[in-house]
């Protein structure tokens, strides 16, 4: 069976790429895959072992062969281009007054396509600027909008946690995140605390969703009013970590409650009704039908 191989290309896009001729391949290095049209550049990022292949709804492409040094001038004669290609795409765009704003240009290594990346809050009518483009460029024009989350990807950066963003790294695609997640694990909902580059939701809180589910299936309710032996107050705060919750009397006292406490009252609790179940049982019937 060939081996399968992540590629990535510019902008971290990446794709499942076949070694279809058996190339002796190093991760890491440069390699020419098949494209739509033509060929492509990109640089091995993973080797995907046998047991891990995905069920991918459309046979991969193949690895052309390894690039050589003269593929390389051409990538960096691409680069220079595509830089370009932005400013001049940017001049067009304001003058055909279109509400997008460009993110991108990337050059098919071979030059038979130039694909213009974009963000939108609208559906946008390019097809006068496509034949503007077409005409400098002498070359098939994509414009392809994308999401600001696909844009922050293709931009690069640091996330606060001060590590290259996720969406870079390794996330392929963006699950649906809620404000849900950020209450659940007791964080503000300070916009600027939980957002990205991106402006969206923090990928990452997403990561310990299911742990935290599971932890604070252990507590009552934040928010719920809880009898201690100082008398009843109210939840509010619960530490996953160290297993505890905080409970706030009326008179403004703060009580530390340990897992542990609340596991023994509960034992307790279901002794008391089940004593009080065994009693009423006893007891004599005295209605009368």
């Amino acid at each position: 069976m060939p081996e399968l191989y992540i590629v990535e290309f510019k902008g971290h896009r990446r794709g499942y790429y076949v070694n279809t001729y058996h190339h002796a391949l190093t991760v890491g290095e440069n390699v020419i895959v098949e494209a739509e049209r033509g060929e492509d550049m990109g640089y091995l990022s993973k080797a995907v072992p046998d047991e891990m292949h995905p069920e991918l709804e459309d046979k991969p492409l193949s690895i052309l062969r390894r690039a050589t040094p003269a593929d390389r001038d051409i990538r960096t004669s691409n680069a220079e281009a595509e830089k370009a290609a932005v400013k001049r795409c940017e001049q067009l765009v304001a003058k055909h007054g279109l509400p997008m704003k460009l993110i991108d240009a990337e050059y098919q290594h071979d030059r038979n396509k130039l694909t213009f990346y974009f963000v939108s809050d609208q559906r946008v009518d390019f097809r006068a600027l496509v034949r503007d483009l077409a005409a400098i460029y002498r070359t098939r024009i994509e414009l392809r909008q994308i999401g600001v989350r696909d844009a922050a990807r293709r931009i690069g950066g640091f996330g606060v946690c001060g590590l290259t963003q996720c969406c870079v790294t390794h996330l392929w695609a963006f699950d649906p995140i809620s404000t849900q997640f950020a209450r659940e694990q007791n964080l503000s909902l300070n916009p600027s605390k939980i957002s990205g580059n991106c402006g969206r939701l923090l990928c990452c809180l997403n990561y310990e969703k299911e742990h935290y589910r599971e932890a604070l299936a252990n507590f009552p309710p934040q928010g719920e009013k809880y009898i201690t032996e100082k008398g009843e107050g109210t939840i509010e705060m619960v530490n996953v970590f160290s297993n505890y919750m905080v409970v706030v009397h009326p008179d403004g006292e703060s009580e530390k409650v340990t897992l542990t406490d609340i596991k023994k009252q509960e034992r307790q609790n279901q002794s008391f009704f089940k004593n009080w179940r065994t009693r009423k049982e006893a007891e004599p019937d005295d209605r009368v039908e």
